[in-house]
């Protein structure tokens, strides 16, 4: 699909109401295979490549990257397909983007399901040192190639408890990293990586359609983030995993993909 001079990977699965699906950093359409199994009978799922990932082109310019220039793509893949409003999950780096499409375009929003994910840095000392880490990490990925960045980001803290994961679904989430490209996931950091956007905090109380906000008991600092996000939401909802961590539709996908579900359908 054509979008705004970029060729983006799109696909579709079931009928219903439409809900668009963000996959993370390091990800593609693929994480959300089992969320959609379980949702595709009741909604229309639209699953997108995020930019720099899986079979969705890689820009060389980095400010090809930024955010606000992702939400717009979302917004003309979600017209491309004849659809003006529709509920929208995000995890991690891709709630980031589902809250700035929010933000952005809040009358396209149905409902707002946001896993381990946050607004952003508060202050732009915090944004400042972040964007110096990501671009270290930026240059870790191009010079010492997947393998090695893959091996170090499996085992970041923050995907500890995905050790606890069968043997076979550990290899295929590492699988499903190492088809990434290097340049593609290096201007991902760049162009929108948490120190890169723009923080959302002060924008939180405009959004007035319900949002569910999911973490994991094991993801200390989005279940904080989450209720932080909580307190200024109008219509907010969050629900903390039990025995799960940052990313809980791999850890528990029956248990996420029904609550979703639930959530979706009723409120």
């Amino acid at each position: 699909m054509r979008i705004n001079g970029l060729e983006y990977h799109v696909e579709t699965a079931g009928d219903g109401e439409p809900l668009l699906l963000l996959h993370g950093f390091t990800g593609n359409g693929n994480t959300w295979n089992d969320t959609v199994s379980i949702l595709r009978d009741e909604f229309r799922c639209i699953v997108v490549d995020i930019i720099g990932h899986g079979k969705t082109e890689k820009p060389d310019d980095p400010g090809r990257y930024d955010i606000t220039k992702a939400a717009a793509d979302l917004r003309a893949v979600l017209l491309a397909l004849g659809i003006r409003r529709a509920s929208v999950l995000g995890y991690s780096m891709g709630g980031r983007l589902a809250l700035t499409f929010a933000v952005q375009y809040p009358q396209m929003v149905d409902k707002l399901v946001l896993e381990s994910a946050s607004p952003g840095l508060k202050t732009e000392a915090e944004r400042l040192a972040r964007r110096e880490r990501d671009e270290q990490l930026a240059e870790r990925i191009l010079t010492g190639g997947m393998e090695a960045f893959v091996s170090h980001w499996e085992n970041l803290p923050l995907f500890a408890s995905q050790k606890q994961l069968p043997a076979e679904v550990r290899e295929k989430i590492r699988k499903q990293r190492l088809e990434n490209d290097p340049a593609g996931l290096a201007n991902s950091l760049r162009g929108m990586g948490t120190g890169a956007q723009p923080s959302w905090w002060g924008r939180l109380s405009e959004l007035h359609f319900p949002v569910l906000l999911a973490a994991g008991e094991w993801d200390a600092k989005f279940c904080r983030i989450a209720g932080e996000m909580e307190e200024q939401l109008p219509h907010a909802k969050k629900i903390i995993f039990s025995h799960a961590g940052h990313a809980i539709h791999v850890e528990d996908p029956k248990k996420f993909g029904t609550m979703i579900k639930g959530f979706l359908k009723n409120c």
